[in-house]
């Protein structure tokens, strides 16, 4: 294969259907939003804090990020109503450099590491259920790496979600909106089971007034570490690397642009609907957390699965099984969102000569079916390493900074295309994109002070792209873009 410009032809000329509703495309925002982090990053973040304040505070200060983020990516998606979403807005704002770097880190990691960490996540609470699948197990032993029957079962999920796409986009929307109101209405059902059977003991000591906002490290131990002023910063910065992930992905219906009724109207929509309905849920649930567990039993819940232990307290021994059940049905519909719309990305740059040629075709049901398979691999292999964990943590870095340069991209199109139709304005312009981009950068530099094994890999991920660049595409991206 090689990495050329795509001449027109019959099959070129195929394009993608528009099935998807508002409905739909909102159900994309959620339900690829919502995986397995509500349900464990709360108590790491709890142990950074040490507070219920500090803990609500960090969920709130994302939730208005990502919303702030949505409300002004609608003008984006409003201008540029086709697949490829982030990838285009970059591109056009700036030039083919920054949006193949985007596309790079996207395919290398973003995407495809978020796909193997959420379908791992599905098997490992599968293993409540059947204990075959547990991660504890070796099921394969190549002497260099062992493999879990954990991992075997995240690889045919990734397969079978594949699968089930290039069959059209009707599977996955089906699938999208099944699991995506299922897993809202549960989650919403075990906040009011929580509520009702909240301890007012506990209520009452974490929410006392006089301690709730003591800002401090809380050990598994129970030991305190009290934070300079200036640590306590890079404390509160390291607690939202988990609550940014647990809230990411918002923006993957902007990549299926191509397959929205109506995309100036929808997606617009659909961002600012899905992160408020995503907002209000992961605050609500952490406020049912502090109302039946102590902060304590919060930081020190077994490998981090804050839930569990509050649905055991809620629903008592059959709290476990209720909480699997859930997160498999999260993480299933989350990994169906994230595989239909990260093909559409690597479409839109094959397109642009950035990528394999075939990876910018579609198959006979109109979907990229090659970019489909070559993402599958790929999230795959990470789903063998192991290793997708700790480069998610550090690629949140990353994940931000594209977000503040698409973010700043409004500006620059409004001067650099002031004509172009714009059906939907940013929210609150230039007030709120303002407020993201300057609360983005104090995010970034905290990290790089106090957390910087979070940021450099990252960053060293992004910059490899540039001879990738350089090395197999400029000739073939200057070629595309004179056609």
């Amino acid at each position: 294969m090689s990495l050329e410009s795509i001449p027109e032809s019959a099959e070129e000329k195929k394009s993608f259907k528009p099935s998807l509703g508002l409905m739909d495309a909102t159900m994309l925002v959620a339900g690829s939003m919502i995986g397995s982090g509500i349900f464990i990053v709360s108590a790491d973040i709890t142990r950074n804090t040490g507070s219920v304040g500090w803990l609500m505070f960090v969920w709130l200060i994302t939730g208005f990020m990502t919303l702030t983020a949505a409300l002004s990516y609608g003008e984006l998606s409003a201008m540029f109503p086709k697949a490829g979403g982030q990838y285009v807005y970059l591109k056009e704002a700036y030039n083919s450099l920054i949006g193949f770097l985007y596309g790079w880190s996207f395919f290398t990691v973003i995407q495809t590491a978020t796909i193997a960490a959420v379908a791992v996540a599905f098997a490992k609470f599968t293993a409540y259920l059947l204990p075959m699948f547990s991660e504890d197990l070796v099921a394969v032993d190549l002497g260099f790496i062992k493999i879990s029957p954990a991992q075997l079962l995240s690889l045919v999920l990734i397969v079978l979600l594949t699968f089930i796409n290039t069959r059209g986009v009707n599977g996955g929307k089906i699938i999208q909106t099944t699991f995506t109101l299922t897993k809202l209405l549960s989650l919403l059902g075990l906040i009011v089971f929580g509520l009702l059977f909240m301890k007012p003991e506990i209520w009452a000591a974490n929410w006392d007034s006089a301690t709730m906002w003591d800002l401090h490290k809380l050990n598994i131990d129970g030991s305190i570490e009290s934070y300079t002023t200036i640590a306590a910063f890079g404390a509160i910065a390291a607690s939202m690397v988990g609550s940014i992930f647990s809230s990411d992905s918002w923006n993957n219906v902007t990549f299926i642009a191509g397959e929205i009724k109506n995309p100036q109207r929808n997606i617009g929509l659909s961002l600012a609907l899905g992160t408020i309905i995503v907002t209000v849920i992961y605050l609500m649930t952490n406020v049912m957390y502090t109302g039946v567990l102590s902060l304590q039993d919060i930081a020190s819940s077994d490998k981090d699965r804050v839930a569990v232990t509050a649905s055991n307290v809620i629903f008592g021994n059959a709290g476990t099984m209720i909480i699997a059940v859930m997160i498999m049905i999260s993480t299933f519909g989350c990994n169906n969102g994230l595989i239909m719309s990260g093909a559409r990305v690597y479409y839109s740059m094959a397109k642009d000569g950035m990528f394999f040629k075939k990876v910018g075709t579609l198959n006979k049901n109109s979907v990229p079916e090659f970019g489909l398979w070559i993402q599958c691999v790929i999230a795959c292999l990470w789903s063998l390493s192991g290793k997708y964990g700790n480069l998610l943590d550090m690629i949140s870095f990353v994940v931000v900074v594209f977000y503040m340069l698409t973010i700043v991209g409004i500006f620059i199109l409004r001067k650099k295309m002031p004509d172009v139709p714009r059906p939907y304005k940013a929210f609150g312009y230039p007030f709120l994109p303002i407020i993201y981009i300057i609360m983005g950068v104090a995010f970034c530099v905290l990290l790089i002070i106090y957390k910087p094994e979070y940021t450099w890999p990252g960053l060293i991920i992004v910059l490899l792209g540039i001879p990738v660049y350089y090395f197999i595409g400029k000739k073939n991206i200057d070629t595309a873009e004179m056609s």
